[in-house]
């Protein structure tokens, strides 16, 4: 089923700030991507593993991971001015939302690319920050063609 008339209003007015802020999307962008990550996460430790055993886990991507890579990627504009740790992550969330809303890339095309992106020992916390933040630096990078330039 297509979704995009649930955001047929932001598409009236269509700007990055309108669309990086709004807190319904955020919502459920914070679904989308913690069941994104954790899938993709599942996919790059099972391929990864050397005893062949079948890796599932469910992990919430943190609001550090989120709010760096808004930041690597140039993003910033689409958040609130004075946006916190919490503000920039919902913003990241409210982006993914908004492109999943609008058919430009299904959660399978997102798991995908992060398990892609993903490298490293995500056994580690502290490596696996570094490497998530580059995946959804990349992520972020990748969506900006389907996000509005003003």
């Amino acid at each position: 089923m297509d979704y995009e008339f649930l955001i047929s209003d932001l598409n009236l007015n269509k700007s990055q700030k309108i669309i990086g802020t709004d807190k319904g999307l955020a919502k459920i962008g914070d679904g989308i991507v913690n069941l994104a990550y954790s899938v993709a996460k599942s996919i790059f430790l099972t391929k990864n593993n050397l005893n062949e055993k079948i890796i599932r886990t469910g992990k919430k991507v943190s609001k550090t991971i989120l709010e760096t890579a808004l930041k690597n990627a140039n993003m910033k504009i689409f958040a609130k001015t004075r946006a916190d740790a919490h503000d920039l992550a919902d913003t990241v969330e409210a982006l993914v939302a908004y492109v999943w809303f609008s058919n430009k890339m299904t959660l399978k095309e997102l798991v995908d690319f992060l398990a892609d992106n993903l490298s490293g020992d995500l056994y580690n916390r502290n490596e696996e920050i570094k490497n998530a933040t580059i995946a959804f630096t990349n992520l972020l990078n990748y969506i900006k063609k389907f996000l509005p330039e003003k």
